[in-house]
Order: structure tokens, then sequence, then C-alpha cells
């Protein structure tokens, strides 16, 4: 791994290079070289470590039991992905060497054989093949939301020998490629299950000793709901990453991310808003970095209810939304309109569809088409997950409540609260909210994950939306194993579902970062922050 630059010298390297010196006289020399007469004692420690404040901070220490961003910047550092994944280039080795579709509906992964847990264990193909077991069976361990949305066409995997994993799944090995060469992580199975019970409950307490990974950090302190302390694994097999020492934390304010970086509490925050971004350009040392993000804001209307159920008014409402006005006003221009459910960049994303342009008379005309005249409906809507989110909803509510034949008002909640909605699936029984904002972020690159999770029928009790033709399309593209005709194919999925209107389409948010001038790192379209990708 690059090291340090400039003046700069980390208290690893010292010791390394004092130790080749040996003794006094070497310390004594090399002090002489590299002194620096205007930095501090202070400057010297805080040189090899980094603070990462995010929005959220992780309500669990099971790995496997989120999906959601802020977690993932956490723990993979602790649980490392089996594959490097780069957005619009695909996978690359990292634990897994090589692999090797079968023809047989698997594919062989190849593991190196000098990978070792945090508590000294080896890594093992059984492992591995039981992680993934654990990740996409609801029964065992808990209901893992990265088996349902990330894993989704995976059936299991067995170990073939100490380093080889048989991975089965229902669909193409392209998609199947997609999807564990973004989700499939290593838990160590017998520590797991000696420890923590963890093939029926989450793993879970309070102590550096529940977290055991490959990653190249280990967890040194740990204070839930507060903050995790890493620190690098001496025995990782990898490049040795750039920081000594790694702390995460957490605040649900974007001014207070802020604040603590004017003030040096910490050196990279997460989701920025646009009221807060002037702030950070002006100052000393600290400038913000953007780019735009795989994660699409939108409005799912589950069709199992009045009046979601016609697919007139699910158009007029998105007639009746401005995405411009609201991208130009709530986000200051940070995002682009959209009118499908993948972001550009994504394969199968449609170049031909264009946004719903707000259309007040044909949205009223729609409704009276549908039947539901004078209907009174309310979107519920999270607040501080995403950019302006109470803010962007709100705009929404009262745009559709300009139409003359509907009445629309925003309920602003927790994010929890609109979480379990999502994933309530669409019995009418069984849900209560059936209108609401939420993102998502197509992180694998394809099509089929902004999808399939909301759409798709067989054995997918969360789904959003209810219709065959839509879910057939889908699970049509799934099967479907040449990639040019593959991408047509998930092109015609998001002309379907522009039609189907399942969402009100909204936006593709940019993702805002706020990084101390010194730390050398682009941001991801896939939001993904990792610290082995940084250099000082």
């Amino acid at each position: 791994m690059k090291g340090a630059s400039r003046h700069r010298i980390n208290r690893r390297t010292l010791l390394k290079i004092t130790g080749a010196a040996g003794g006094a006289t070497g310390l004594g020399a090399i002090a002489g070289c590299l002194s620096d007469p205007d930095a501090s004692d202070d400057d010297d420690e805080d040189r090899n470590e980094i603070t990462i404040t995010l929005s959220q901070f992780p309500d669990t220490i099971d790995p496997l039991d989120h999906i959601t961003g802020d977690y993932f910047d956490v723990y993979d550092h602790i649980y490392e992905p089996l594959f490097d994944f780069e957005p619009g280039e695909g996978i690359f080795p990292r634990v897994v060497e090589d692999w090797e579709a079968q023809g047989d509906g698997s594919t062989e992964l190849y593991l190196r054989d000098d990978v070792v847990f945090h508590n000294g264990d080896d890594l093992t193909a059984e492992d591995v093949a039981w992680t993934i077991n654990r990740t996409v069976d609801p029964e065992m361990g808990v209901p893992s939301p990265i088996g349902t949305y990330g894993l989704g066409s995976i059936e299991g995997a067995e170990a073939v020998d100490e380093t080889t994993v048989s991975v089965e799944y229902s669909a193409s090995p392209g998609l199947a490629e997609f999807e564990f060469g973004n989700y499939a992580r290593a838990i160590n199975m017998g520590w797991a299950i000696d420890n923590h019970d963890a093939e029926n409950d989450a793993i879970s307490g309070a102590d550096p000793e529940n977290f055991n990974g490959t990653g190249p950090y280990e967890v040194v302190d740990f204070t839930s709901g507060e903050e995790v302390v890493l620190e690098r694994f001496d025995d990782y097999w990898g490049d040795e990453p750039p920081f000594e020492r790694v702390t995460f934390n957490a605040d649900g304010e974007s001014s207070g991310r802020v604040a603590s970086l004017e003030t040096e509490e910490t050196d990279l925050t997460i989701n920025i808003l646009p009221e807060d971004v002037a702030t950070v350009q002006e100052g000393d040392g600290i400038e913000v970095r953007q780019v735009t993000s795989f994660r699409n804001i939108f409005c799912p209307m589950k069709n199992t209810v009045e009046p979601f159920d016609s697919q007139e008014f699910r158009q007029a409402m998105n007639y009746a939304v401005d995405n411009t006005e609201i991208v130009e006003t709530a986000l200051s221009g940070f995002g682009e309109p959209r009118g499908q459910p993948v972001a550009p960049g994504i394969n199968g994303f449609n170049d031909d569809i264009e946004p719903y342009e707000q259309d007040i008379g044909t949205a009223e005309s729609l409704v009276e088409e549908s039947g539901y005249g004078d209907v009174e409906i309310e979107l519920t809507v999270p607040q501080g997950r995403y950019l302006n989110d109470a803010e962007v909803g709100e705009m929404v509510a009262d745009q559709i409540d300009q139409l003359d034949n509907v009445s629309c008002e925003a309920n602003i909640v927790d994010f929890g609260v609109v979480s379990d909605a999502n994933q309530a699936g669409v019995d009418p029984d069984g849900f209560e909210i059936p209108f609401y904002m939420i993102g998502w972020g197509t992180i694998t690159g394809d099509t089929d994950y902004g999808v399939q999770g909301f759409f798709t029928i067989p054995d997918n009790p969360n789904r959003t939306f209810d219709d065959e033709e839509l879910s057939d399309a889908i699970l049509e593209s799934q099967q479907i194993e040449d990639p040019d005709e593959r991408r047509e194919q998930l092109e015609a999925v998001n002309e379907l579902a522009y039609e189907k209107a399942p969402f009100v389409f909204l936006h593709t948010q940019e993702s805002i970062y706020g990084v101390r001038e010194d730390i050398q790192w682009e941001p991801r379209e896939d939001e993904t922050v990792y610290i082995w990708g940084m250099e000082t």
C-alpha cells in the first residue's frame, strides 16, 4: 500500500526503519533526516489515524443483518468482500483468486490459501459456503436483506475442498456473478456457532471479541450506538492499509457532521446537505467532493390496495410531480430527474426514457379515468436518510395536492418506519403504509439489483408491486446468458416499469462528502467508502 508523503512518516514505518537501522544510533539518524520543525507531537499522532463520521451508526453487529450503505462502510473493513468491485468495470480477484462457471447452474470460487480470521483461524471454503447459506436461507441465523436483495438468484453453496466453493444459482452465470461478486463475505463458522449460536440467532455483543472477520482492520474498541475503533490487522494477507487506526462514529444531522469536520473532530463525512456545502467549501483545510451516485429516490405505490391498484392513478401521480423543480429547489441542483428505476451507468439503463414531465391537466384526467377522483392519500417520508428527504417529500405531496381531485399530505417519520414499510410485502393485511419515499442504490451496476427485489413475484414476500408481466420480464432477463441480449431485455424492463409506474420516479442524487484536503480519495458511484482506496 502506498504510504506517507511529503514530510510525513507513520509510526509503523518508523519502527520498521529503526529496527533495520538498529538501536539508538538508527533512531537518532532518522530523526535528524525526517524532523519537521513545524510539526508538533500531536500532528504526528494524527497523521496515521482517520475518523470517519457517518449519518447512521450500525444498530447490529451481525454483518448479514442489514443492507445499508453506512453499515457496509464499517463492516467491509472487518468482514472484507470476497471480490473487489469497480463500478462500470466489474469484479476482480481479492480473497477469491479465480472463478469459473461450470455450465450447470453453478460457479466454482477458488480461494487464497493464506487468509486468516482476526482470531487466528484459517479461512476455509466451508466458512465461505456456510456464510453464503446463512445469507440466503431465511430460516438460518437472521433473515438477511442482503440475501433477499443482493443474492436474489443464489440458491446455496458448498465446500468442494479446503479452498474451493461451489455456488449454485437459478439465473444466468453473468447475473450470479454480479450478485456474489458484490455481496459474498466470510464469517468464521465455528467461532460464530460456538460463541453466538449463529445458525439460530444474530451475532451480538458489545466487546471487540464479538467481531471476527478477515479484513485489513480488526476491532479494538466498541461503544454500542456511538463508536467503533479499528486497528490494522497484523496478519492481514494483503497490502497494508494506509492508516494504523480508524474510528467510525455517526451524526444524524448534516450540520453536526460539518461542524465536526470544521473542528477537526473528523476527517471525512458523508451525506453533506446542499445547504451545508458552502460551509465546507469556506472551511480551512477541508473541501467538498461529490459524484453522481447509483442511488435513485422514488415513491413506491403498493398496487394491491386502492387507489394505487389503478395504473392510470399511478401515472397521474407521476404527471403531478415536477422533478426538475424538486432537484433545483430542494437539492440546489445536486441531482438529476429520473423516469426509470435505475441511474445512468447501470447495465440496462434505457437512454430513451425521459422523466415524466409535469402536466397537471393530464394528471387530473388520469385520476378521473381511474375512478378515484377526490381521494385522500398520505405520503410517508423519512427524515435524515437522503439529501433533504423531508423537504423533497413535502414538495412531492404539495404538488400532488395541487390536483383538483386528489388531496395529499406528507407524514415525516424516522427512516426505520419507511424501511419496515418497504419490506412489509403486498398482502393488504400485512402493511399499513402503501405510499412512501425511499432510495435505492443499484450498487452491483446491473438493473436486476434495482428491480428484482421490488417487482419479482416468486419467493419474494418483500416485493412492493404485484404485476406478473413486469415480474416475468425480469425473470426472463435473469436466464439470458448473452450480455448484449440481456442488456436489451433489461432496457425493456425499465421501459415497462416506466409505463406501469410502480413508483413516483423522482431523481438520482449526488453523493456529497466533506473531506480533509490532504486525504487523497475519490468518491465512488456505489457510495462505498473504502479506506484501502485512500492515500495521505
